[in-house]
């Protein structure tokens, strides 16, 4: 697997890049869910975003992935301003730049490994041939290659994740977004899992942006944003921060 099969380019600008990032959802009692985010994220970045329940992170997340328009401020992704896609083209983009993988796997039960990767393939327009193709290829990548014709009932959780991060690859994203990856897994799987995004991010320039709380995934990252109260509240280097299963804390 090459870095142009991945999808990645040495030419891209900063990958994302926010300024005065702000998403209000109305109702009888309007949510501030972000107030005021400038962050910078660079190509090739293994970020870690981290923050309470209601803290703000989800709705960050989803402005990254493109799921939802801010309420004001500027959000950038490889250089396309997000906010002035209509819902169409946030639906282009997302299924041509973005790849997830979420803690639950959303694999679909009745589908074979390699049909659930060709989905989104297939959903792009390429024919089911190369397709196919292209399935078997993540699917090797993420050691599954004899696992192609199981479905995610007769694979493990680490096996079903491995599927869902093949998913989230088979359109060469530039960016993989995860969310709590290895919360189901086991402490052995679940290295297995962060060692291929650590591969992914080092050897083929995929960003990876996780929210996690796993401390392993944590001590791999370029950097930690903490947000809190809508905002991003401090950013440390992982290099800088002590981390162990036990606490998170400065040098």
């Amino acid at each position: 697997m090459t870095r142009e099969h991945i999808g990645t380019t040495e030419d891209r600008p900063p990958v994302v890049e926010m300024s005065g990032l702000a998403k209000t959802y109305e109702g009888a009692r309007p949510i501030d869910a972000l107030v005021g985010c400038d962050l910078r994220i660079e190509r090739g970045e293994y970020l870690a975003i981290m923050g309470p329940s209601g803290s703000g992170k989800s709705t960050l997340f989803n402005m990254i992935g493109a799921l939802d328009k801010p309420s004001n401020g500027e959000i950038t992704v490889g250089g396309v301003s997000l906010p002035k896609l209509s819902s169409r083209q946030l639906a282009y983009f997302r299924g041509k730049h973005i790849g997830y993988v979420f803690q639950a796997y959303n694999l679909i039960p009745a589908l074979t490994a390699v049909e659930n990767v060709m989905l989104p393939i297939t959903f792009s327009g390429v024919d089911d041939a190369t397709a196919r193709a292209r399935a078997i290829e993540v699917l090797e990548f993420v050691e599954l290659g004899h696992r192609l014709d199981h479905t995610p009932g007769q694979l493990s959780g680490g096996q079903q994740q491995r599927v869902a991060i093949a998913r989230a690859l088979a359109n060469k994203p530039a960016i993989l977004l995860a969310d709590e990856p290895t919360a189901n897994l086991d402490q052995v799987t679940g290295a297995k899992i962060i060692q291929i995004f650590k591969e992914l991010s080092v050897k083929f320039g995929v960003t990876i942006i996780s929210a996690t709380h796993d401390h392993r995934m944590l001590a791999i990252s370029d950097r930690i944003v903490w947000i809190k109260q809508g905002q991003v509240d401090k950013i440390k280097k992982a290099s800088e921060m002590q981390i162990d299963l036990g606490s998170i804390g400065g040098h």
